[in-house]
Parts: structure tokens; sequence; C-alpha cells
């Protein structure tokens, strides 16, 4: 599967930092977070879906 994400500006400069500070790339490390975040038990993974749903809702629905 390929995934494609749009970060902001401060966004993609804190992923930048941590990874540098991690010793990764970028791109290692947002695949990590994702596999961790994957790897939860169910209920504290729909916990976690259901807070980033809910904090963006508006910007899924101008989206849609």
């Amino acid at each position: 599967m390929h995934l494609s994400l749009e970060l902001n500006d401060q966004e993609s400069q804190r992923l930048q930092i941590q990874a540098a500070e991690l010793g990764v790339t970028p791109e290692q490390l947002a695949r990590r977070v994702l596999a961790d975040l994957l790897a939860e038990p169910e209920e504290q993974f729909r916990a976690v879906v259901e807070r980033v749903i809910g904090e963006n809702r508006e910007l899924y629905k101008r989206l849609g």
C-alpha cells in the first residue's frame, strides 16, 4: 500500500527534527509511529482514532 500525507510546515519541521534526533529518516519515523499505533490493543486504538477524527471533523468535511 502506498500512503501519501500532506503536512503543514510546523508538522513537517517537527517530524524532520524528531527523525534527525533519532537518526532515522522522516519516512522511517512515520512508518514506525504508525506501526506502533496499529499494534495497540483494539480499545486503545479505537480511542486514538476517535480522538483524531473528532479533532479534525471540520477539516474532513471540507475535504470530502
